[in-house]
């Protein structure tokens, strides 16, 4: 990648990949829609911001970073917080390892087998586990600046010091819930989908949250080692059909070693793997179609503002719902047109006025830490209260048979919302 002074902003990863990856730190209601409102197939009648603009061509991202020499805001402290779950269970949070020895990795194949790390959140008990865990490693942290953001002179620890509210290996609630797996966007660690991970488990759902190594900032693994992006020069030329469909391999090994006869998890009792959906941001959501259609394990997908670089296949995904959720810019993304005349289940094209690429993430938070500007009109307590909103409503409906009049047309609540029908 370039880096070159004019680098984009950590905030403004979108404009910089807005069709690239995908193409990037007191709130109103966010509930259930009315049921008596009409459905709508466009964002006319939506008062909001005019469209965002995709920049004319598209190449690999470049890194992103402030302008030269940005300082850390006065106010910055290592007390930044995730906003609240807003389901009724304490969460509970598990670190795996994951070492699949039937394949090399595909990026570094000296590195050997390919290796994995998940974050499992999980309905708790309540009082149970030890404290709040930790957003990402240190070195995760600065790994994100030095790609991301290298002229801020913020040091690592405000990032990693952003307080979570899930419990280290806490007890798991009694029952069992539908897993859902969630893939971050490309240079992107997993901590990045902590605000939604956090939210599905306090809402019944077993959540693996999954770093791709390789393909990110830095994943640290056990045994302190932290693996850098070895791919992150290198997207157009390899890719991202090639990245999207090594994913749907990684997925498809998270599955087998989560549900199989001798899961990894020790708490792999919770899971009920009759009930499994897949969620990701970026080439994350991407890969969640392209895990789709080579595993019928996997029953719904989400695809937050990803390009679909792997493709659909024609005959769709014998009738399973998806969910394409996204900017506005995604309105002339002909991946996304092609893939909603694809799709032959249940499908619903939801646009999200005012936001960009990095809204469906941690991203502004982490950037605002940062004192970078988050270039979305819609702040990100906001977007990420619609994000966890209709994401949940989507696996409420097709993993725990609950109908969410929230999916089938615009609601007062949330103006910024609308909604495209089959």
């Amino acid at each position: 990648m370039n880096r070159s002074s004019n680098r984009p902003r950590l905030s403004a990863l979108a404009a910089s990949v807005v069709l690239v990856l995908g193409p990037v730190l007191a709130l109103p209601a966010v509930g259930a829609a009315s049921a008596s409102a009409a459905p709508m197939s466009a964002p006319a009648s939506v008062s909001a911001p005019a469209p965002m603009s995709a920049p004319a061509s598209v190449s690999a991202p470049a890194p992103m970073s402030a302008p030269a020499s940005v300082a850390a805001p006065a106010s910055i402290t290592t007390s930044a917080q995730l906003p609240r779950p807003t389901g009724p269970h304490p969460v509970g949070r598990s670190t795996l390892h994951l070492v699949d020895r039937d394949r090399p990795d595909p990026w570094v194949p000296s590195a050997g087998p390919r290796q994995l790390m998940l974050s499992m959140y999980y309905p708790a008990r309540p009082g149970t586990g030890g404290p709040t865990a930790p957003y990402m490693t240190t070195e995760e942290a600065r790994h994100l600046l030095e790609l991301r953001a290298p002229d801020v002179t913020v040091p690592p620890e405000v990032i990693s010091g952003v307080r979570t509210w899930a419990h280290a290996d806490a007890r798991p609630a009694r029952g069992r819930f539908p897993l859902v797996v969630l893939s971050p966007g490309f240079t992107f660690p997993r901590a990045t989908l902590t605000g939604l991970a956090e939210d599905l488990a306090s809402r019944g759902y077993a959540v693996a949250l999954v770093d791709h190594p390789y393909e990110n900032a830095g994943t640290t693994l056990p045994d302190g080692q932290t693996l850098p992006c070895a791919i992150c020069d290198e997207f157009s030329a390899i890719g991202g059909d090639a990245v999207a469909e090594s994913r749907a391999r990684d997925v498809s090994f998270v599955l087998d070693r989560l549900t199989g006869r001798h899961p990894a998890w020790r708490y792999a009792r919770v899971i009920d793997a009759k009930r499994i959906g897949m969620a990701g941001h970026s080439i994350g959501g991407n890969s969640a179609a392209a895990t789709m259609a080579g595993d019928a394990r996997v029953r719904a997908g989400v695809n937050m503002d990803g390009t679909f670089f792997s493709k659909v296949p024609e005959g769709g995904l014998d009738g399973r719902p998806f969910l394409m959720f996204g900017a506005e810019a995604r309105q002339g993304d002909d991946s996304w047109h092609r893939t909603w005349a694809d799709l032959d289940g249940w499908k619903r094209w939801m646009t999200v006025a005012g936001t960009d690429h990095g809204s469906f993430t941690d991203v502004p938070l982490l950037a605002d830490l940062v004192g970078i500007p988050d270039t979305a009109q819609v702040p990100y307590e906001r977007s990420l209260a619609l994000t966890r909103a209709y994401v949940a409503a989507f696996f409420d409906q097709h993993l725990k048979g609950k109908p969410q009049p929230l999916l089938d047309g615009p609601s007062p609540d949330n103006p910024e919302v609308s909604v495209r029908l089959p």
